[in-house]
């Protein structure tokens, strides 16, 4: 049988259920590891995911960060996303209109919510090339990417970085992804914008049923029939907000059988602002941060996106990882932890505070895989996957 992608065709034997990806740099699911998640570059330089569950795309040139566009299938229902791309990477920004470059408000657009640029320029659209990285482990795939900003506000220096790790684990509808800012200003309220989990393109709702949002709940398609600010409806704001036990965005696919589509930040207080509005497509833009750092402070967020059949579902998930803000991966293991972690050596790591957040005294990291990793001074051996406390 013959299924097209949005990278060529899946040919898929009847009776052994094999399946082959026809494309210019193969990729293929083989029958001796049928279920292994596998990552290979394709045309332009093109990474090309295929799981148990999901199909994907991640491309380092063009319209860069996350998962591209209309490229994310679940392959339970063959549901697709139609969006502009799932974790999307714009600028450093901070809240008022004074303190950098101004940004456009006061109108149906960005709203009348006043914001100013630290550093530029949106990388989605004019960073043009990013570098990408491929890990492969036993039983996940996963994708590093990162750029620094080029340009800046009066006052302050370009050069900060940005990180995203990709994870495909075996066996899910959802990958993890987490995003990293360390920068080299210092800054009294920074914040990332992204596009979480996506923007939706419809015309009058007939791309979904519904959207709920875990701070608002259930909004049916034809509220977004005609465009409004995105202060008039649905505006999270942690400064005013309550801040919610889950910070769930998500959206029904039109259709019989369709699953959700979610977007999950698994900390609900990094998230500074978020919004759910009509613009020409539903704008789900979310900020993370919001924090004052230093020169060389990090912040950082990490998400589950996927497929789900229902809110319950989501939350169920959620649970399971609740308070993850970081990544880190490594051929033989991933680690999905509390803080900023980052990678001092070869299996050596330290864990940071978020921007000049105090410590705790302990932090929780969840591992996988196989293998043996020196975290804050305390060794931990991984075989599987369970929680640790380090110091």
């Amino acid at each position: 049988m013959k299924e097209m992608t949005p990278y060529g065709f899946l040919m898929r034997s009847k009776t052994t259920g094999i399946a082959i990806l026809l494309l210019g740099s193969a990729l293929s699911l083989g029958s001796g590891a049928a279920a292994m998640p596998q990552a290979k570059r394709g045309e332009d330089d093109r990474i090309l995911i295929v799981t148990d569950c999901l199909k994907a795309e991640v491309w380092p040139t063009g319209y860069v960060t996350g998962i591209k566009a209309g490229t994310f299938v679940d392959r339970r229902t063959n549901a697709r996303d139609n969006s502009f791309g799932l974790d999307i990477i714009d600028f450093l920004m901070g809240p008022g209109a004074e303190g950098g470059l101004p940004y456009e408000f006061g109108n149906k657009v960005h709203g009348n919510i006043a914001k100013h640029y630290v550093e530029l320029p949106q990388i989605c659209t004019s960073a043009g090339q990013i570098d990408a990285r491929i890990i492969s482990g036993t039983d996940f795939v996963a994708v590093r990417q990162s750029w620094k900003w080029t340009e800046a506000a009066p006052g302050y220096q370009p050069g900060s970085a940005w990180e995203q790790t990709i994870i495909f684990p075996r066996g899910h509808r959802y990958f993890f992804s987490s995003d990293r800012v360390q920068s080299i200003n210092k800054v009294e309220n920074l914040f990332l914008r992204t596009d979480l989990p996506c923007h939706i393109k419809h015309k009058k709702g007939d791309t979904f049923e519904e959207i709920y949002l875990s701070y608002a709940g259930r909004i049916p398609a034809d509220a977004f029939t005609e465009d409004f600010a995105p202060n008039e409806r649905y505006l999270y704001q942690r400064a005013v907000s309550p801040i919610p036990t889950r910070m769930i965005r998500a959206y029904k696919i039109r259709g019989q059988g369709m699953p959700w589509l979610a977007g999950m930040t698994l900390d609900p207080q990094i998230v500074s602002e978020a919004w759910c509005h009509q613009r020409g497509y539903v704008c789900f833009i979310q900020e993370i941060g919001g924090l004052p750092v230093e020169v060389g402070d990090s912040f950082t967020a990490c998400y589950i996106i996927g497929y789900f059949n229902s809110v319950a579902d989501m939350e169920f998930e959620y649970d399971r990882h609740r308070g993850f803000t970081s990544l880190a991966v490594t051929e033989q293991y991933w680690l999905l932890s509390e803080g900023v972690i980052v990678q001092e050596t070869a299996n050596c790591y330290r864990i940071e505070t978020q921007g000049r957040q105090p410590y705790p005294e302990r932090w929780r990291v969840l591992v996988h895989g196989k293998g043996e990793a020196l975290i804050n001074g305390k060794r931990v051996k991984i075989n599987g996957e369970h929680i640790v406390e380090v110091p």
